[in-house]
């Protein structure tokens, strides 16, 4: 192999997969990754199955040596592909207490990706999230109980390996205890390595004892283990942000990250024994490009031991600052070597020098499934999470020709469907439920109406969407004109029943609120279990994963039997 057929390996471009005709601008630049720069894979982001798996194909059938075809399923492919199942959050199956839900949802997502054409997922999040402000893990992790979280990441490893494809263990030394959001500038966690032994690297050592194929590097700074300082770069020097806006990005002095740190990689190849493939987060993220240039944060990625740069926000300027390196003595073609040795001896274990291009003929056979279906609604029935019944609201009973209200309230640009799920549910549990949703947008005169209305009902089911979302400045967080309609009805006294499809912690936003539901994802599944456990169609039996600080300890969940 030449040298830049070495390097290309080590780099893997990002698409969002759509039907792209062969002489359009954006298959021509993915074609130009793949064949002249000889890209070692592809991270599929969101699109639909086919158009992605035919795209993935095409770029096979040029590329000289097979791609490497990965995408972040964390939650199932519905994660990322349309018209698929979403499992339900892993804090929701953490609530569950059944590691086995873990096993089986890690093993039916390595056999939907395998059947996609995809071989490595970026998936279990492996975070301890210790930290309720946490605007960018939040549910995706197992919970704040290092031993807990470890336990449901080794068994989603052994079940998606069992599967067939290279698990992933994120993001390494771990995202828990961070307030900022690393799409949008540079976490730190202030930590010793005492501590850092006893919380964040537990289910990291579990993933690795596992027998974990790969782990994903964050950029986060450890000031008190590698305290090597960095600035943010001048503003003519600075890429434009990619992973959010150039207003959402948090500049700040900061250390090293974890991604380009030579200490902490140690730390995992040294210390916790990984010999896997290490792929580092993003490399267009701000966390990363507020203070390196993609040639300089690619040089230092793999000087620290890294294999895999992941979509890097210029592939060629990569591909560029890494050859340059080579040739003024800076980095080795033995180091070269070494990663793309394991980059190539991965593809050949999966089976890619054999047969690299997709069926589509037992997609709609293995994607979507029964199995699939019943198994985000088995996660979402035992997960659903009573907090708080002060008001002794639930179990519901005796409510036959009461006026109902629901007030959504979220955080996304989805007013016209995100409650639809959930109002199916309640209708078809026979309850008629008259619906007002609030979000960034909504007037004041939007507010006075939604307290009106809520205000003539009964009952007022408050359906709280705050949920993650990365590079936005208010992840997790419910908007302002929906914390003011719920401010005011919580001092009218109103007979309130909160429901979080996502932000466990938002409680702690409205202590006087008396009935507390957690479903921890918006997932349909959830919607749909959220509705049957207010019904009493089915028991409530989840228990938080994580405390509400200052209000309730890990393991709350009061448990009540359906009405039957």
């Amino acid at each position: 192999m030449s040298l830049d057929e070495k390097i290309g390996q080590l780099i893997y471009v990002g698409v969002n997969a759509t039907f792209l005709n062969q002489d359009s601008e954006a298959f021509k630049a993915l074609r130009h990754q793949v064949v002249d720069n000889h890209v070692g894979g592809i991270i599929l982001f969101r699109g639909p199955v086919y158009e992605s798996v035919v795209l993935c194909n095409r770029m096979q059938q040029v590329a000289k040596y097979p791609l490497l075809i990965s995408a972040d399923l964390e939650a199932g492919s519905g994660m990322r592909f349309d018209d698929t199942v979403n499992f339900p959050w892993n804090m929701a199956i953490a609530a569950t207490g059944n590691p086995d839900y873990a096993r089986r949802a890690g093993e039916l997502t390595g056999r939907e990706a395998r059947a996609m054409g995809i071989q490595q997922i970026y998936a279990p999040v492996s975070d301890v999230n210790n930290n309720a402000a946490n605007p960018v893990i939040n549910v995706r992790s197992y919970g704040e109980d290092p031993n807990d979280v470890a336990r449901f990441v080794a068994a989603f490893v052994e079940g998606a390996q069992h599967a067939g494809v290279i698990a992933t263990a994120k993001h390494f030394p771990g995202h828990g205890d961070t307030a900022t959001d690393s799409h949008r500038g540079l976490p730190e966690i202030d930590v010793t390595r005492e501590r850092l032994n006893s919380v964040e690297l537990v289910p990291f050592r579990a993933a690795v004892d596992a027998g974990v194929g790969a782990v994903m590097t964050g950029h986060i700074g450890l000031p008190l283990i590698d305290s090597t300082a960095i600035q943010p770069l001048p503003r003519d020097v600075k890429i434009k942000a990619i992973d959010t806006t150039d207003e959402g990005e948090i500049l700040a002095n900061g250390t090293m990250p974890t991604t380009l740190s030579p200490v902490m990689n140690g730390i995992l190849r040294n210390d916790l024994h990984f010999d896997g493939l290490i792929v580092t987060d993003a490399m267009s993220m701000s966390g990363l490009t507020i203070y390196f240039t993609q040639e300089e944060a690619s040089v230092r990625a793999l000087e620290a031991g890294a294999d895999l740069l992941l979509k890097p926000a210029d592939p060629d300027a990569s591909m560029r600052g890494v050859r340059d390196a080579v040739k003024k003595g800076r980095l080795t073609v033995q180091r070269i070597d070494q990663s793309a040795r394991k980059v190539l001896a991965a593809k050949y274990d999966l089976g890619l020098t054999q047969q690299r291009v997709t069926s589509l003929d037992e997609i709609d056979k293995v994607v979507a499934g029964k199995q699939e279906n019943e198994l985000a609604d088995d996660i979402a029935d035992d997960a659903i999470t009573l907090v708080r019944n002060d008001a002794k609201l639930l179990p519901w009973a005796n409510r036959a020709g009461a006026k109902v209200f629901n007030l959504a309230i979220t955080n996304g640009d989805d007013r016209l469907f995100v409650a639809q799920q959930f109002i199916g549910a309640m209708s078809r549990g026979g309850v008629k439920v008259e619906t007002m949703v609030l979000d960034d947008r909504s007037s004041e005169t939007e507010i006075a109406k939604a307290v009106d209305r809520a205000s003539r009902a009964d009952v007022v089911i408050v359906s709280m969407y705050g949920r993650v979302r990365t590079g936005q400045a208010r992840s997790v967080a419910l908007p302002e004109p929906g914390t003011k309609a719920l401010n005011q009805l919580i001092e009218k006294n109103t007979h309130l029943i909160g429901i979080s499809f996502g932000n466990p912690y938002i409680l702690m936003s409205f202590p006087n609120l008396q009935t507390y539901l957690v479903a921890y994802g918006d997932m349909p599944s959830l919607q749909e279990a959220a509705a049957q456990a207010l019904l009493g169609q089915n028991d409530i039996k989840g228990r938080l994963p994580i405390s509400l600080p200052g209000m309730y300890p890990r393991g709350t969940g009061i448990q009540l039997k359906a009405n039957r």
